[in-house]
């Protein structure tokens, strides 16, 4: 999708799984106050927000659970632009995705490249049809530094439950390398399995340090600059399921890569996320797919030339997008809100006769956004209703950055957004 020079490109990426609770809604306000808070002073227009409907698994997929979503968003005064955009109908592209990332190799005496915010030894491009046709790619013999990008992991989610232990905070598993060592030790013995047809699933590779390591960094507009070493970190992650079904972390890449989107907000559960999603960018743009979608040298070049300068990106590109990772919303509980947790929707507190406003204002507030009480006063002890332009006018990062920690409703949450004076948040 093709954006003005200059234009924030933000996006909404619900999944269909359910009715959107107010911590969706949250996080949606704060990618749509991002987006349009930056105007681009060539044309004079605010930033662009799409929408992307994630149901790329359809068994999390809910019947008309779209629908209610951008129902919901007309409601909030939340638009969009443009038509949505359905994972369920961009296979065939996820799928040239996946065969572009496995022509490459990791290879530990290539040259790093042009992209300054991954070092590392890092990738080469095979320039075979192998994988297409459906065939596994030799490992390189004599090489120990070199190794396919993309490897198949025959490992069962029970495998993985008993060799990885969830990292606190995100509960991002690191894969212990099983398939990873069994296709560098014996590799017929892999290309046997692939023959008998032993169910499996495909992985994208990190450097190990037998390949010098790697590390990623970014900077957050909330949480500032992040560090993540790829093997320590991150590890090997799975890219295509074994029921076929593409991963999160390839096809939320390839969608913000195509459809311009440089300006990302989302949770801060998702940091080590980005660091991997930032590994999987950098190697489809080697692999060559992204040019083939009309994204160039010159746009990995202007990217780049920014970072390398140490300057702030205050927009970013498609190639390289300026990232926001807001505090999570915790249930009075303790526990995160969550549609199949059945936290309180927007449909039930619609029912109960609550405005709009009252939603808005409510997760302005808990992104920092105070209104004044008309006197000059801005330090209101609690949320007030506001409409989403009146959010717009008084937001800034700079209000989220004040405070990082996550914030935890109180038991009585749902009637103060009725009566919003008093409430307040632990």
């Amino acid at each position: 999708m093709d954006q003005p020079v200059n234009t924030a490109v933000g996006r909404f990426a619900p999944t269909p799984s359910g009715r959107m609770h107010i911590g969706n809604v949250y996080a949606m306000l704060a990618a749509w106050l991002s987006a349009k808070s930056q105007v681009n002073p060539v044309i004079g227009l605010p930033g662009r927000v799409f929408l992307r409907i994630e149901d790329v698994d359809g068994s999390r997929a809910v019947p008309d659970a779209d629908k209610w979503i951008m129902d919901d968003l007309h409601w909030l005064g939340l638009d969009w632009d443009g038509e949505p955009v359905y994972q369920s109908r961009r296979s065939a592209i996820y799928r040239e995705a996946l065969y572009a990332l496995q022509s490459i190799d990791l290879d530990a005496d290539a040259p790093l490249g042009d992209r300054s915010h991954v070092s590392g030894k890092v990738l080469v491009t095979r320039g075979d049809s192998s994988v297409s046709a459906g065939r596994l790619p030799d490992v390189p013999k004599g090489s120990a530094g070199r190794f396919p990008l993309v490897y198949p992991c025959f490992c069962s989610r029970a495998d993985l439950r008993a060799a990885c232990a969830p990292q606190e905070g995100d509960r991002f598993l690191i894969y212990p390398g099983t398939c990873r060592a069994l296709l560098a030790g014996d590799p017929n013995e892999v290309r046997s399995r692939l023959e008998a047809r032993r169910r499996h699933s495909w992985r994208i590779a990190v450097p190990d340090d037998e390949m010098g390591g790697g590390s990623v960094a970014f900077d957050d507009r909330v949480f500032g600059r992040q560090v993540f070493d790829l093997a320590r970190d991150v590890g090997d992650t799975v890219i295509r399921r074994s029921d076929g079904v593409f991963a999160y972390q390839l096809v939320v890449v390839v969608d913000d890569l195509l459809m311009g989107v440089n300006d990302i907000v989302r949770g801060r559960d998702l940091l080590r996320s980005t660091a991997l999603q930032v590994w999987i960018r950098k190697a489809l743009i080697a692999s060559g797919f992204a040019e083939r979608y009309g994204i160039g040298s010159d746009d990995v070049a202007e990217s780049d030339r920014g970072d390398a300068a140490g300057k702030a990106r205050p927009v970013g590109t498609s190639v390289n997008p300026v990232y926001a990772h807001v505090p999570l919303i915790d249930a009075p509980s303790g526990q995160r809100l969550a549609k199949r947790k059945r936290s309180p929707d927007l449909g039930v507190l619609r029912a109960a006769g609550v405005e709009p406003e009252q939603v808005i204002g409510y997760c302005a507030w808990l992104l920092g956004v105070r209104k004044s009480d008309g006197i000059g006063n801005c330090g209101a002890a609690g949320p007030v209703p506001m409409d989403a332009q009146e959010a717009l006018e008084r937001f800034s990062w700079e209000q989220v950055k004040t405070d990082v920690s996550d914030r935890k409703l109180t038991v009585n949450w749902e009637s103060e957004l009725v009566s919003p004076k008093s409430a307040t948040v632990a």
